[in-house]
């Protein structure tokens, strides 16, 4: 059967086609949120302003602002665009079942992903640094192959570090994925920045810099194509750098989507928090491991107790055990508030627990989760006031207050 009575006789037509299908849809993205009317009314009179000062800066006198500004500031912009976007391969989930036996023609839709998505970051790198060109080469008398040497510098080391970041992500999960990320992204940046000050007068030694960039770009770009069994991270990746402008748009109207775990970051094996084997016991170890795992919860849970903590600390000593019952009361409220909407959730009403069972574990529960504040608060309170005898004060102190206090909230909160 001849190639050509397929829809896609190639992977080179097949991935032309996806790219044009990338670009509708980024542009469809974008015009969901902004009027192409309203948006030509802002760019037409920006670029145009835009222009005529660029103009004026290669043409006329710099700001006189330019003069108090270091040179080290340009390199150190060009770096944190440096560690901005990523790799865009265009695969998709339906690659793994109509692909499965074409590897060449993944093989070949990962290649020419990878070539578009350097080719936007060499364009992106070059526009950022054609507005910043009157600068240096006006303002900091950089010279012409000083300024070419540094634009080398500057898209070679934008390739290393899109390539070996995308190398990590595809193939790290949790925190592993951040231990090796941050210095396959730091590092190169690093080295460009020291680079790009040190050698500013040196413009040979720039372009054997970018040439070293280009050399590890190319290392790690044949290890990206020789890499396998990465094939779902792949479409993750791809997927979250396609919906950056979705995400930038929609920041302020949706939550965050909570990530995919493998394993929750506390209580891994699910083991028993406390020894008691009651079904009261169990329901209240439940709720404590669903508020530590749950991230917005465990993050007020933190944020409440850092703000109170240094509320405690600057009133004067007279207030601060007032403020420390008031901000316990309030703590308390809140968890109890939290158990309440645990226990009612409709998971938990398929168990068989009657209201008084869930009262009892919600007694049980209140002074474990109000514990770790009450602690905390009481030692800001009890070693600034008295000194050595608040080392050992505070615990106790803490304690009883997070049982009292929690006992208090279970019997009026909790319906039995």
């Amino acid at each position: 059967m001849s190639r050509n009575s397929f829809a896609f006789p190639t992977a080179a037509a097949l991935f032309r086609r996806r790219l044009a299908s990338h670009f509708r849809e980024q542009s469809t993205i974008i015009r969901t949120a902004v009027d192409w009317t309203v948006l030509l009314y802002i760019i037409i009179p920006g670029g145009l302003l835009g222009g005529r000062f660029y103009y004026g800066y290669w043409n006329g006198e710099l700001p006189a602002w330019i003069s108090s500004v270091p040179y080290m500031v340009v390199p150190a912009l060009l770096a944190i665009l440096l560690a901005t976007g990523g790799i865009v391969l265009l695969l998709q989930e339906g690659d793994s079942l109509f692909l499965r036996q074409r590897q060449n023609w993944i093989s070949t839709i990962i290649l020419r992903g990878m070539v578009y998505s350097l080719a936007v970051t060499t364009l992106k790198m070059a526009a950022a640094f054609a507005i910043l060109l009157p600068f240096l080469i006006k303002g900091f008398g950089v010279s012409a192959a000083g300024a070419y040497g540094l634009l080398a510098l500057t898209i070679t080391c934008s390739w290393s570090v899109k390539l070996l970041g995308h190398f990590v992500k595809v193939q790290r999960q949790g925190f592993r994925r951040w231990l090796w990320l941050i210095p396959a992204v730091t590092v190169p940046c690093g080295v460009y920045l020291r680079l790009a000050i040190l050698w500013k007068d040196s413009p040979v030694l720039l372009f054997i810099a970018a040439g070293g960039f280009a050399v590890m770009a190319a290392i790690v770009f044949r290890a990206r194509l020789r890499l396998r069994g990465t094939f779902m991270n792949d479409v993750r990746e791809d997927y979250k750098q396609r919906m950056k402008i979705a995400a930038i748009l929609l920041r302020g109207v949706l939550d965050k989507p909570r990530p995919t775990r493998y394993k929750p970051w506390i209580f891994r094996k699910s083991q028993p928090l406390l020894a008691s084997k009651e079904p009261e016991s169990r329901f209240s170890a439940a709720a404590v491991k669903a508020m530590l795992r749950n991230p917005a919860h465990f993050k007020l849970y933190l944020s409440f107790t850092g703000v109170a903590l240094v509320a405690i600390f600057i009133v004067p000593a007279v207030l601060k055990w007032l403020l420390f019952a008031i901000l316990t009361t309030l703590m308390a409220y809140w968890l109890s508030s939290f158990w309440l909407l645990f226990s009612g959730d409709d998971y938990i009403g398929i168990l068989p627990f009657t209201k008084a069972q869930k009262a009892d574990a919600g007694s049980k529960a209140m002074p474990i989760l109000l514990m770790p504040f009450a602690v905390l608060s009481a030692a800001v309170v009890c070693i600034p006031v008295y000194g050595w005898w608040g080392l050992l004060l505070f615990i106790p102190v803490g304690a009883a207050a997070a049982i009292w206090i929690g006992r208090i909230f279970s019997v009026m909160r909790f319906a039995r």
